[in-house]
């Protein structure tokens, strides 16, 4: 007869089943005793044992003791694990502080075989979970019990327990969100930061109920009026020379974030001193140095900043002048910069702060022109100490025409024209006919060039070819050559300008790339010794073309300066220029640091998030400098720019930079799981996969 479906099948049990099954219960003291087979039986108690039974006292029995059920003339339980805690139990005991039905939590093991492995294992620790031992800590401190006897009863480094300690003041939901998973213990030692318990039991709260937890808000609040250990004033200045003139450093306990300083007037004071120095120099030579700390300072407004010089900006001779000297001068910082990783000591590195602010006044006179500069302001810097700027005086501007063509009639002995208009070289001009001035009234000369003009407009309207020549011509001069734009220097009253802001900087891949093209134009047409029309119109059609691209693409302006001032109509035609060109900025150019610098941590997370980037636990504790070079590797690596940097229309919803202002952080991937040892372990003690610490307690 076949077997009925419905029969039950034998269910064999594991050694884990039979584990779990084991019976936990709570027994009086006087009936528990050490078993004979246990290790250390007969052993007198070490000298440690009263110092054992003050951490049971304050902190509680967190490991039940392994017994089997007594067998004649013995008691009703029998320990073969928790030798030590008992007779620390007994000493208690023994002092009156507790009685002999005092309540001892065991664990009952019938099996032979387990109870001879429970006597094998002795020593080996039970697991616990982190926040129990971080409770565990908080209610020793409650009892009396001094650190260093919490660390030696635990068996950890004091440091850890100072760690642990500071965790157990976190409220009691924070420690249940760590229990939980839903907290890690780096996300729990950031939210002992905070000064305000209110706010820590809110944030541990929200992160119990799913809705993570949110890293950056704690650490821009943090970050909130504080001078660390980066701040660019230390860079010149130095612990030591802070410390010595009264300034006082606190250093995270964690050793996570970089030491506070919180004496800011005292580094600004030193930072200042230290700076006079340098401008003391430079003083005697007749310059006038003003030092700032960090505030604006007010200039006269006469005064020109020092700007980047490139193609076109100056003559050939002189460009590479400048390229040489900034070389000089970047070198000259990147010396500077390794010295002070290594010392402050002025003896050491005022010579080289010298020779770089000399480098950086060379560079700048040349990018004047020759022009001298009158001013320097010194600034703190991360990387060199001191950021250096030079200023000179504004030049006065030619108002009318007559003082303008005086102007243009300065010309040296070779018949080039004098620096007087900023350039070097004079472009040959074709003989045109003279006006007949003889017996005509201003009025009657104004009416025939009037018509004059009409006609060429026309016979130009007619002729695309040679309308196209002209158009070239004068985008080259204004925005190539950058020759005079008064309307009496040329036939057009068409003007351009080439795109450069203040407060701008040109990107080498970018418009750096395009105004390196017509820098090699330029110097093409002032070798071939023509007149700027001739010169055009000799050109190929193609490279015509690729001229007029050029200088058109030059002159696009998009800039806005503030939220409140968005050009509508600018950016349909850009969206429209963008479809035409499929214009991806991807193909020449990924975010860097200078781009990435001013945006918040928040934004710059939310780039990573936008970049599909897994999660790290450790991007959420960078320091911004360090979190902004990893979301430029990471733009690099995946050839990503924001969504913001796109004119065309399907740009995601939400912010323009494609980060996420609001919402979960990039780090709750780390709350939702576990603590891991490589990334929230700290010091000796040691966090399993589980969340589970092991005591390191002997039995």
């Amino acid at each position: 007869m076949p077997r009925s479906a419905s029969a039950a099948l034998t269910v064999v049990e594991t050694p884990f089943d039979i584990a779990a099954a084991r019976a936990r219960l709570r027994v009086p003291l006087r009936d528990v005793d050490i078993a004979p087979e246990n290790l250390r039986f007969g052993e007198p108690p070490d000298d440690d044992i009263p110092l054992l039974a003050e951490t049971l006292f304050a902190a509680g029995q967190l490991e039940p003791l392994t017994v089997r059920p007594g067998r004649r003339n013995e008691r009703a339980n029998m320990a073969l694990d928790g030798r030590r805690r008992l007779l620390a139990l007994r000493y208690l005991l023994e002092g009156g502080r507790i009685e002999d039905g005092f309540l001892v939590d065991v664990v009952v093991e019938t099996d032979p075989a387990r109870q001879a492995a429970a006597v094998l294992l002795t020593n080996t620790a039970a697991p616990v979970h982190v926040a129990d031992v971080i409770a565990a800590i908080g209610r020793m401190l409650k009892g009396k019990l001094a650190v260093p006897g919490i660390a030696k009863a635990l068996g950890y480094a004091e440091i850890d327990v100072k760690r642990l300690a500071a965790l157990s003041a976190l409220p009691p939901v924070a420690l249940e969100a760590l229990r939980r998973g839903r907290l890690n213990l780096r996300q729990a030692r950031l939210l002992a930061r905070l000064p305000d318990k209110a706010e820590q039991a809110e944030y541990a709260q929200m992160t119990l109920d799913g809705h993570g937890f949110q890293d950056w808000r704690i650490t821009e609040k943090l970050d909130e009026d504080q001078v660390t250990a980066g701040d660019p004033r230390c860079a010149l200045v130095g612990a030591e020379r802070y410390a010595a003139a009264g300034g006082r450093t606190v250093v995270d306990l964690f050793g996570e974030r970089a030491p506070v300083l919180l004496d800011p007037a005292i580094l600004t004071d030193v930072w200042t001193r230290r700076a006079r120095e340098i401008a003391l120099v430079f003083e005697a030579e007749g310059l006038a140095v003003h030092v700032s700390a960090g505030d604006a300072l007010e200039l006269p407004d006469d005064l020109e900043p020092a700007r980047y010089a490139y193609g076109g900006m100056l003559p050939a001779a002189e460009l590479d002048a400048y390229r040489e000297a900034r070389e000089v001068f970047n070198a000259a910082a990147e010396a500077v910069g390794e010295r002070l990783a290594e010392t402050t000591d002025p003896a050491v590195v005022d010579p080289l702060l010298i020779a770089m602010a000399k480098a950086r006044l060379a560079m700048d006179q040349i990018s004047w022109g020759g022009r001298i500069a009158t001013t320097m302001v010194f600034f703190p810097s991360v990387r060199a100490g001191l950021d250096i700027r030079c200023f000179t005086p504004v030049e006065p501007e030619i108002e009318d025409d007559e003082e303008l063509s005086d102007a243009r009639e300065e010309v040296d002995d070779d018949g080039d024209l004098s620096p007087a208009n900023g350039r070097s070289h004079r472009a040959p001009e074709v003989e045109a006919p003279e006006p007949e001035t003889e017996g005509i009234s201003h009025a009657l000369h104004a009416v025939r060039t009037d018509v004059a003009t009409r006609g060429l407009i026309r016979a130009l309207a007619d002729d695309p070819g040679a309308a196209l020549t002209a158009l070239i011509a004068r985008l080259f001069v204004q925005v190539a050559v950058r020759g005079f734009g008064a309307r009496s220097e040329s036939a057009f009253a068409l003007t351009a300008t080439a795109f450069n802001p203040a407060g701008g900087r040109i990107i080498e891949p970018l418009d750096g790339d395009v105004r390196q093209r017509l820098d090699e134009r330029r110097a093409a047409w002032e070798g071939s010794d023509q007149t700027v029309i001739a010169w055009v119109h000799a050109l190929a059609h193609g490279d015509k073309m690729s001229l007029l691209a050029e200088l058109t693409a030059l002159t696009l302006d998009l800039r806005e300066e503030r939220t409140s001032l968005i050009r509508r109509a600018a950016r349909a035609e850009a969206a429209e220029l963008a479809a035409l060109c499929g214009a991806d900025i991807t193909l020449h150019w990924t975010p860097d640091a200078d781009f990435l610098k001013p945006h918040s941590k928040a934004l710059l997370l939310g780039m990573l998030e936008a970049m599909e980037e897994p999660s790290d636990p450790r991007v959420g504790v960078l320091k911004k400098t360090d979190l902004v070079d990893w979301v430029a590797e990471r733009a690099a690596e995946r050839t990503w720019a924001p969504a913001g940097l796109s004119w065309t229309t399907d740009m995601p919803d939400g912010d323009p930079d494609g980060a996420v202002m609001d919402g979960p952080d990039p780090s709750d991937a780390a709350a939702e799981g576990t603590a891991s040892p490589e990334v929230d372990g700290a010091g000796a003690f040691v966090v399993t996969e589980a969340g589970e610490a092991a005591l390191q307690q002997t039995a």
